[in-house]
C-alpha cells in the first residue's frame, strides 16, 4: 500500500512501511484544449502593465488586441462595447485560437503623453486598435478609421485575422516583419 501527497507539480508517495520519501512528477497535458478569448478588466495606466501582458501574449501564443482610447473620446466608449461584444459574448477569433484584449488608455499621466508610448507604436489618433503577437506590434494592421472601427463585420474579420496568427507574427513591428521574412 502506498500513501501520496500531492504538492504542486509534483506526487510525493511513500509506502507506509518505508521512508525515505519517493519523488515522482506527475504528467501535465499538453494538449491544445479549446481556445478561449480573454478580456483583462483593468484598463493598462502605465508602461510596464502593457509590457507584462504583451509577455503574457507571446509566452502563450495568444494575439493581445489593444484599444487605445482616452476617458474623454466619446466614439471609444462606443467601439469599446462592440469589441468586447464580439471576443466575450460571441467569441470571435476562438475557432482560429483566441484572442486576448485589454484597452490602453493614453490620457494617464504614467503613458509618457502623446510622445511616449503611444508614439513608438505609431499611435497618432484615437480610438486605434492594434494587436501584438511575439511582442511585436503588428502595425501593418493597425485599424485606426472610425468607420470600421464602427463596422462589427470588420471587426469580426479583423480579430479572426489577428487570433489565426498565433505566434506566426507577421503584421510588421520589426524590420523582419516590415520588409517580409
Amino acid at each position: 500500500m502506498v500513501q501520496c501527497a500531492a504538492r504542486r507539480a509534483y506526487t510525493l508517495c511513500t509506502p507506509l512501511n518505508t521512508s525515505p520519501w519517493l519523488l515522482t512528477a506527475r504528467g501535465f497535458s499538453t494538449s491544445p484544449g479549446l481556445a478561449k478569448n480573454r478580456i483583462y478588466p483593468a484598463a493598462i495606466r502605465r508602461e510596464s502593465d502593457l509590457e507584462s501582458l504583451t509577455l503574457m501574449s507571446a509566452s502563450t501564443r495568444v494575439p493581445l488586441i489593444t484599444l487605445w482610447m482616452a476617458n474623454w473620446c466619446s466614439p471609444c466608449h462606443v467601439i469599446s462595447p462592440l469589441i468586447r461584444d464580439l471576443i466575450e459574448k460571441e467569441r470571435v477569433g476562438e475557432d482560429q485560437g483566441g484572442v486576448s484584449y485589454v484597452e490602453v488608455e493614453m490620457d494617464s499621466p504614467d503613458m509618457g503623453g502623446i510622445g511616449g508610448l503611444p508614439m513608438r507604436y505609431g499611435i497618432n489618433s484615437i480610438p486605434t486598435l492594434l494587436a501584438f503577437d511575439r511582442q511585436e506590434p503588428q502595425i501593418e494592421t493597425k485599424v485606426s478609421r472610425l468607420e470600421d472601427l464602427k463596422s462589427k463585420e470588420f471587426l469580426r474579420k479583423w480579430i479572426e485575422k489577428e487570433a489565426s496568427r498565433q505566434g506566426s507574427g507577421g503584421g510588421g513591428g520589426t524590420l523582419g516583419g516590415l520588409f517580409g521574412r
